[in-house]
């Protein structure tokens, strides 16, 4: 008797904050999910859905990955053991991810922008953290110029069919 197929199950992703102007001013080439080391206070503001990453990056110091301006605001609940806001906070990544990271901004130019924080289905805080490279002026107009065209094509296509 043969046994039905089971699917995977789909992964659950609760996203907190989302950095939206990045894929607009840069080439996102490689995408990583990287976990975050975050404290008490931190984990519960984050769970109540407040936090930004719109102005933050991630470096690489000293073999290690540090996620640098983003802001997780102080835990309305919390006590004297209340966090800081804007402190930097450690990126847990393989050795070898790490190694990739440093020679692309060293050597290519690259930065590394995090996309989205989120918890994933087992409750862990991850950060989606992309490779990427600047656009200059003139490519963010080519962009927005293309999601035009896109959006006009859809529209056309949905009034003649």
């Amino acid at each position: 008797m043969a046994r039905p197929h089971v699917s995977q199950p789909l992964t659950k992703r609760k996203v907190v904050a989302e950095n939206r102007r990045a894929r607009f001013d840069y080439f996102v080439d490689d995408v990583y999910e990287a976990g975050i080391a975050l404290t008490g206070t931190e984990v519960k503001s984050l769970r109540f859905g407040e936090g930004s990453i719109a102005d933050s990056y991630a470096e690489v110091r000293n073999g290690e990955v540090w996620l640098v301006n983003a802001n997780i605001p102080e835990f309305s609940h919390g006590n004297r053991f209340n966090h800081e806001p804007k402190r930097p906070r450690k990126l847990l990544l393989h050795a070898r991810e790490v190694e990739k990271f440093h020679g692309a901004v060293n050597r290519q130019g690259m930065t590394l922008i995090p996309l989205s924080i989120y918890f994933n289905d087992r409750g862990r805080a991850k950060v989606e953290l992309a490779l990427a490279k600047g656009k200059k002026l003139h490519d963010k107009r080519e962009t927005e110029k293309n999601r035009d065209w896109q959006r006009e094509k859809q529209r056309l296509m949905r009034d003649k069919g």
